[in-house]
């Protein structure tokens, strides 16, 4: 029997409506498909850890695709910062300029990440852009794949102690009433229906008209309000705990393993992402922010913004950053620093004790060669 599997279709913040057909669009689809257990929630961001959404994404145990306009990074990340694990699953839909994260994480050097650590349940985590294709097909075809190939491997697991005459016969079986592994055959399945069952022909109106008829997506109401608050990559993050100095409205802590984490997301400051950018493994994300790097996208060229503009004497980046948090101590009544952060951070290297190369170093600086 093939393996099932569910696919959770995240809807946008947008009400634009060109978005939503193609959401409902490939909820209808699917419900036609063998197989496949459909469930619909709000934005994934969104959702709340005690609301309806994402309690019904933690009832699901197995394997999962969620189709979001997230970028993959930020949907996986958002799910597992929820208590929703699995390993990375490799999608062939990608957004223009994507990159294999994994390149990006062999250029960034063999570092301890947090990630190392985790526990990660046995069952793979697929997430699919809804921005990689305006084509409903494209997804439809993505997701049979994903479902045909976790089908095989289960097969395989199914057999692996059985002999080569039991897996032919278990492949090509040869008594009348067995069903045959291709549906699209018109043998079988097909001829157990009733007349009244069928309203058309060919592949599509066969898998449509079950005795059961279309499987119902599990839908959840909306959840109010958007969210605004960082997520972190822990594939990426070592747990350096720059975040945390940073950030001045108490919105990161670590748990009892000292580990960081996002304790406090609805302290975040909306619109403000200066975290991720003093961040120095690309490990915080946006993933609402109009950036593609800092919205999750996996493009390696952005990862190392802010080591090149230290490199070149121009820390323009740090510097923005920390513009973007005296902007927000502001609006909250607070007293802007008013001091660029890659000068605090000069600061309290000076109140590091200094030997004999750091002198020779000041005295050659005080020199201007």
């Amino acid at each position: 029997m093939a393996k099932r599997i569910a696919v959770v279709i995240s809807q946008g913040q947008s009400n634009n409506p060109a978005k939503r057909q193609l959401e409902e669009d490939l909820v209808t689809t699917l419900m036609f498909e063998t197989g496949i257990d459909v469930t619909v929630i709000p934005n994934l961001y969104d959702l709340r850890g005690d609301g309806t959404g994402m309690l019904a994404l933690q009832g699901i145990k197995g394997d999962m695709i969620v189709v979001s306009w997230l970028f993959p990074r930020a949907a996986h990340w958002t799910l597992d910062r929820n208590g929703i694990r699995g390993h990375v699953g490799a999608s062939q839909l990608r957004t223009a300029g994507e990159d294999d994260d994994s390149d990006a994480l062999e250029e960034s050097g063999d570092k301890p990440r947090v990630a190392d650590d985790l526990e990660i349940p046995d069952r793979t985590i697929y997430c699919v852009p809804l921005r990689a294709s305006d084509s409903v097909a494209d997804f439809v075809d993505e997701i049979k794949r994903i479902h045909h190939e976790n089908s095989v491997q289960v097969m395989q697991i199914d057999l692996g102690g059985a002999t080569a005459e039991q897996r032919a016969r278990f492949e090509n079986p040869t008594n009348d009433t067995a069903l045959p592994l291709d549906n699209s055959s018109g043998n079988g399945r097909e001829q157990h229906r009733g007349s009244g069952e069928a309203n058309g022909s060919g592949n599509g109106s066969a898998r449509a008209t079950t005795s059961r008829g279309p499987a119902e997506p599990q839908r959840n109401e909306a959840e109010a309000g958007r969210r605004w608050y960082p997520v972190i990559d822990f594939s990426r993050c070592t747990n350096c705990m720059e975040c945390v100095d940073f950030c001045l409205f108490g919105v990161y802590g670590v748990d009892v393993a000292e580990t960081i984490l996002v304790e406090q997301p609805d302290n975040c400051r909306k619109g403000c992402p200066a975290c991720s950018r003093v961040c120095p493994e690309n490990a915080i994300m946006f993933p609402q922010h109009k950036t593609p790097n800092i919205a999750g996208a996996t493009d390696s060229s952005g990862s190392m913004k802010i080591d090149l503009s230290l490199l070149f004497g121009s820390p323009d980046a740090v510097d923005v950053a920390g513009q973007e948090r005296d902007e927000q101590l502001l609006l909250a009544g607070r007293d802007a620093l008013a001091v660029p952060v890659h000068a605090q951070r000069e600061e309290a290297d000076a109140e590091e004790e200094k030997d004999e190369l750091d002198e020779l170093i000041d005295e050659l600086d005080q020199m201007d060669l």
